[in-house]
C-alpha cells in the first residue's frame, strides 16, 4: 500500500470525493466531506506508479438518486428521477459521442492488452475500502451515448463487466404515468445483506441457514439509463464497488465467466449421448481447451446442466418422444413406427427406419433378438432386432421398448415388425424365455423358431451333479454330440441315447426335458434349413445390446435414450460404411493361380472373400479326389478326401457334380448351412478347369452389391444436422481450426488472427446481450438439444416404473459383521424454504412444490373418501 500526493485535478471542486464514493457503507457525512489528500490509493500488487485516476465531470452521482431504496421490481414517477439524476440539461449527450468518460487520464494499453492490474484499491480515511476496475477505454460505457434497443445497452455494460470481471443483473424501472422514464443495469451484489436466522443450536431438528459464498452487499455500481422516444441514453455510470473484484486468474471462477455457453452445454450432452457423465466431460473439455481456465463453468456447473437438462424435459418426456418419431415419420421417407397407451400411459412402442427395412430386405433371411433392461429411467425393456450383413457385422432391422415381458406385450411387438417389414425371416433366433417362446410361433407362422444353443448348455454345470463332471468326460461328449453340424438327426438320437446309457444319464429330469424340445435348438435338426448356422447363438444379439448399453444409462429419459440408439446406430452404419469402403478399394491379391479366386474377390465383399479364399486354399492343398463314379450321363459321383495341417485324413465327402451346368453339391452342407461353397466342392472345381462360380452359388447376400448406395448418403445418417445454421457453425469451427494449425508456430501470424477474432467478438458481442439472451433463449437452447418443442400439449403420459426380470435388487450383500452392527439412527433432513409457498419444509423446494402439493391432496382425498365410505354390512 502506499499513499499517493494529490494532484490540483483531484482537489478542484468538480472532483471531490464526496460526489464519487456513495455507497452505502459511508454512513456519515465526515467521511464524505474530508479533502482528497485524504485518501489513500492502493493498485492490487504495489507495482503501480503513482499516476492518480483521473474521473470526467460526467461521473457526477447524485446522494438522493443513487441511495434510493427501490428494489428490482420497483418503479418510481419521473419527476423524481430527472431531479436526481442530474443529467435533465446534460450537454453534449448524443449519439456516437466520440470520446466518453475514460476510466484514465492515460494509458499505455494497447486496444488488444489486457490491464496491467485488473483494479483499484481506494481507501477512506475512515478505513472503508472501494475497489476501481481497470478496464480498457474502448469497453467503458460513454455517458450521454444513445443506443437503439435495451438490449444493446445490456450488452454494453455485460462486455463491460466481463472484463471487470463482475456480474450484471437488471436493476429497478422508473415509470411515469405508465410508461418507463429509466432503468438500471445494477452490479449483481446490488441489494440489501439478508438478515441472519436464529435458530437454537440444541434442536437439531430447528432451521440452520444453508452455506452459499454469495453474499449482497449493496453495491452501488451501475448504470442509468434515460428513455426517450424508442432511443436508450446513458445517464450516469458509477464503477465504484464496495466489495474484491475478482483477480484475473480468477477470472474463471467468477460468476459472469460461470455461464455455459450453448457450444459447451452441447458438449455435455453430446457426451452424455455416449454415456460420458458431466464430470468425465469437464475433464475430456479441460484437456481439449489446454486447462481449467480456458474452460466456461466449473464441474458442479456441469452436472447442474445435465440435471436440469433431464427435469426441462420432465413429464412431457413420452410426449416429445412420440413427436419426435412423428417428425422423423413425416420427413423420413418409409419411416414406420407404432404405439400402445395404457390408461393414459405409455405401454409400447416399435419403430424401423429406410436403412433398417433396406438391411432387412437383404439379410433378413436369419434374424434373432433379445431384451436388454436398465437403458431408460423407467425400466422399459428395450427390444432390438439384429442380424448379420455381408461385412458380418452386426446390423438393427428395428428396436421396441415394452413395460412388461408378457406374451401380449410380445405379440403386439412382432406384429409390429411384420407389419414394417411385410415379410417373415427364415430363422427366428431367441433365448428360453417363456412369452418368446409361445409368441414367435403365433406371429412368424413361416418361420422355425431356434433357441440358443449357449444359453442351454450353460446350464450344464448346475444340472449335472460335480462329481459326474469332474470325474468323467461327460460334458465334452455332450459338447461334441450337440454341436456337430454334420450329422443327421437320426444319429443325433441313436447317440444321445448311447451317451446317456454310458454315464447312467437316462433318468436325468433336465436332460429329459431338452431332449423333448430338441427339434428346437440342435443343429442336427436345421441341417435342411438355408443359412441355418449363420446363427446358432444370440451373442450377435447380446453384443449388439451390450452396444446400445455403451450409449445408454438407466437415468435417461425417453427422449435422451432415442438419442443414444440412434448415436450407436449411426456407429453401426459408419463401421458398414468403412467396410465398404475398403471392399472397394482393396486390390486382389490372389495365393493361388486359380482363376476362381479373382472371380471371387470380385463378386463377394473383403470378409465374406477371406472366408472363401480359404476354402479355394485348402481345396488346392488338403483335398484330392479318391474315387469318381457316373451316376448318369451328366453326373458324376466323387468322392473327396479331407486332410488336416499334418495331412491326416480326417474325413471323406461326395461331391455331386452336373457336367452340363457345372452344379455341384457336396454332403457336408456347407452351401446350404453359409451361403458358399465348401473347399470340396472347390477341389472338383480346380480339377474341371472351371473359372468362375456359377450363378446359382452366389447368394446375393454376401455380394458387394448387396446393399444400395444412398444408404450411405449424408441424407440418411442421423447425426448429420442439415438446417443451415448447424452447417455453418461446424464449417466455421473448421476453418479457424484450419487456420490455427497453420499458423501454429508462427507467433505474428497468431497475434492477427486473434485480432482479428477479438475485433469480430467485440462486433458480435455489442449487438447481443451475453447474459440476458441466455436467460431469454434457455429454453430455446434447451429445445434445440432435444431436438423438439417442449411446450406442446401432452396427451400421452410417462410409462410407471416397472420391475422386470433384469432389474436387479440393487443392493449390496451384508455381511454378519454389518448385520450384527447396529444402525444409527436417521438424522432429520434439513428444513428448507420453498421461495413457492414461503413455508420451511422437508419434503420438496419451488420446482416441485405444486406436484408435491397436488399428490398430497389427492391422497388427502382417498384417505377421507375411504373413511367416509361405508364399510360392508354383515348379515346375522
Amino acid at each position: 500500500m502506499e499513499t499517493n500526493p494529490p494532484t490540483l485535478e483531484l482537489m478542484s471542486p468538480i472532483h471531490s470525493f464526496p460526489n464519487r464514493f456513495l455507497s452505502s457503507d459511508c454512513h456519515n457525512d465526515e467521511e464524505l466531506n474530508v479533502q482528497a489528500s485524504g485518501y489513500t490509493y492502493m493498485e492490487v500488487d504495489g507495482s503501480r506508479s503513482s499516476v492518480v485516476p483521473l474521473r470526467s465531470p460526467d461521473f457526477l452521482i447524485s446522494n438522493n438518486f443513487m441511495n434510493s431504496g427501490f428494489h428490482t421490481d420497483e418503479v418510481m414517477v419521473n419527476d423524481q428521477a430527472s431531479q436526481d439524476s442530474g443529467y435533465a440539461n446534460m450537454p453534449g449527450a448524443g449519439s456516437g459521442s466520440p470520446q466518453g468518460p475514460s476510466v484514465f487520464s492515460k494509458s499505455s494499453r494497447t486496444h488488444l492488452d489486457g490491464p496491467a492490474h485488473p483494479h483499484f484499491v481506494f481507501d477512506t480515511p475512515q478505513g472503508t475500502r472501494y475497489w476501481i476496475p481497470n478496464v480498457a477505454d474502448k469497453f467503458i460505457p460513454v455517458c450521454g451515448k444513445s443506443y437503439p434497443t435495451f438490449d444493446v445497452v445490456v450488452s454494453m455494460y455485460e462486455l463491460y463487466a466481463f472484463e471487470a470481471v463482475f456480474s450484471v443483473k437488471k436493476g429497478q424501472t422508473k415509470v411515469w404515468n405508465g410508461i418507463p422514464t429509466h432503468k438500471y443495469l445494477r452490479c449483481s451484489k446490488y441489494g440489501k445483506p439478508q438478515s441472519k436466522r436464529t435458530f437454537d443450536t440444541l434442536d437439531e431438528s430447528s432451521v440452520r441457514p444453508r452455506r452459499t459464498n454469495f453474499t449482497w452487499c449493496d453495491c452501488k455500481a451501475s448504470i442509468l439509463v434515460s428513455i426517450l422516444n424508442d432511443t436508450y441514453i446513458v445517464l450516469s455510470f458509477n464503477d465504484i464497488h464496495n466489495h474484491e473484484l475478482v483477480e484475473n486468474y480468477n477470472r474463471d471462477l467468477s460468476k459472469i465467466s460461470r455461464k455455459l455457453s450453448f457450444s459447451t452445454k452441447q458438449f455435455i450432452h453430446n457426451m452424455s449421448l455416449n454415456r460420458i457423465g458431466p464430470m468425465r466431460a469437464y475433464r475430456c473439455l479441460v484437456a481439449l481447451k489446454g486447462g481449467h481456465h480456458n474452460v466456461d463453468g466449473t464441474p458442479v456447473d456441469f452436472k447442474n446442466f445435465s440435471h436440469q437438462l433431464r427435469i426441462f424435459i420432465g413429464e412431457r418426456d413420452t410426449q416429445v418422444f412420440l413427436e419426435r418419431l412423428r417428425e422423423r415419420f413425416d420427413n423420413l421417407p418409409n419411416f414406420y413406427f407404432d404405439y400402445t397407451v395404457s390408461n393414459g400411459k405409455l405401454s409400447s412402442v416399435f419403430w424401423a427406419d429406410e436403412i433398417s427395412k433396406l438391411n432387412y430386405k437383404a439379410f433378413g433371411d436369419v434374424l434373432a433378438f433379445d431384451a436388454t433392461y436398465s437403458t431408460n429411467r423407467y425400466k422399459m425393456v428395450f427390444v432390438p432386432f439384429t442380424g448379420v450383413d455381408h461385412h458380418f457385422q452386426c446390423v438393427t432391422f428395428g428396436a421396441g421398448l415394452i413395460s412388461t415381458e408378457s406374451i401380449e406385450s410380445y405379440v403386439w411387438l412382432l406384429k409390429a415388425f411384420l407389419k414394417a417389414h411385410g415379410t417373415q425371416p427364415t430363422l427366428v433366433l431367441s433365448d428360453q424365455d417363456p412369452s418368446m417362446l409361445q409368441a414367435v410361433p403365433m406371429v412368424f407362422t413361416e418361420s422355425r423358431h431356434r433357441l440358443c444353443m449357449w444359453h442351454i448348455m450353460k446350464k450344464l454345470p448346475s444340472k449335472i451333479s460335480a462329481d459326474l463332471l469332474d470325474n468323467t468326460n461327460v460334458r465334452s461328449c455332450i459338447h461334441r454330440l450337440v454341436w456337430n453340424v454334420y450329422i443327421k438327426p437320426e444319429t443325433f438320437e441313436s447317440r444321445w441315447n448311447d451317451l446317456l446309457e454310458t454315464f447312467g444319464l437316462q433318468d436325468h429330469t433336465w436332460l429329459n426335458d431338452m431332449y423333448n424340445i430338441k427339434h428346437l435348438w440342435v443343429p442336427a435338426y436345421f441341417r435342411e434349413l438355408p443359412m441355418c448356422c449363420l446363427m446358432k447363438t444370440t451373442s450377435r444379439c447380446e453384443s449388439s445390446n451390450a452396444a446400445f448399453k455403451v450409449n445408454s444409462t438407466s437415468a435417461n429419459t425417453l427422449v435422451q435414450f432415442m438419442m443414444c440408439f440412434e448415436n450407436r446406430v449411426v456407429s453401426q452404419c459408419y463401421r458398414q460404411r468403412v467396410s465398404e469402403y475398403k471392399t472397394s478399394s482393396t486390390v486382389f491379391k490372389g495365393n493361388t493361380d486359380l482363376a476362381i479366386e479373382q472371380h471371387a474377390f470380385a463378386i463377394y465383399t473383403n470378409a465374406v472373400f477371406a472366408q472363401v479364399q480359404k476354402e479355394i486354399i485348402k481345396g488346392k492343398f488338403l483335398c484330392y479326389i479318391t474315387n469318381q463314379t457316373e451316376s448318369s450321363n451328366t453326373t458324376l459321383l466323387i468322392d473327396v478326401t479331407h486332410l488336416d495341417k499334418r495331412n491326416n485324413i480326417t474325413n471323406v465327402y461326395q461331391v455331386t457334380y452336373n457336367t452340363v451346368d457345372h452344379s455341384a453339391s457336396c454332403s457336408c452342407r456347407n452351401f446350404t448351412r453359409i451361403g458358399y461353397l465348401c473347399r470340396h466342392v472347390f477341389c472338383v472345381y480346380r480339377l474341371k478347369n472351371i473359372a468362375k462360380i456359377p450363378p446359382q452359388y452366389i447368394n446375393d447376400r454376401w455380394c458387394r452389391d448387396a446393399l444400395p448406395k444412398e444408404v450411405f448418403s449424408l441424407s440418411s445418417r442421423y447425426g448429420v444436422n442439415p438446417h443451415a445454421p448447424s452447417v455453418m457453425r461446424n464449417e466455421i469451427l473448421d476453418l479457424v481450426t484450419e487456420c490455427v494449425d497453420v499458423a501454429r508456430t508462427d507467433e505474428d501470424l497468431l497475434s492477427k488472427l486473434v485480432a482479428q477474432l477479438r475485433d469480430f467478438k467485440i462486433n458480435v458481442l455489442s449487438k447481443q446481450p451475453l447474459g440476458t439472451i441466455q436467460n431469454e433463449t434457455k429454453e430455446c437452447e434447451m429445445e434445440e438439444l432435444v431436438g423438439q418443442p417442449i411446450n406442446i400439449p401432452v396427451e400421452v403420459a410417462n410409462p410407471d416404473v416397472v420391475r422386470n426380470k433384469g432389474c436387479g435388487t440393487h443392493t449390496r450383500i451384508s455381511g454378519p459383521g454389518e448385520k450384527a452392527k447396529a444402525k444409527p439412527a436417521k438424522r432429520p433432513k434439513q428444513l428448507r424454504l420453498c421461495k413457492r409457498c414461503g413455508l420451511y419444509v422437508d419434503d420438496h423446494d419451488s420446482r416441485n412444490c405444486i406436484k408435491v402439493a397436488a399428490m398430497k391432496a389427492t391422497k388427502a382425498a382417498a384417505e377421507q373418501q375411504r373413511q367416509t365410505a361405508p364399510g360392508p354390512s354383515t348379515s346375522d
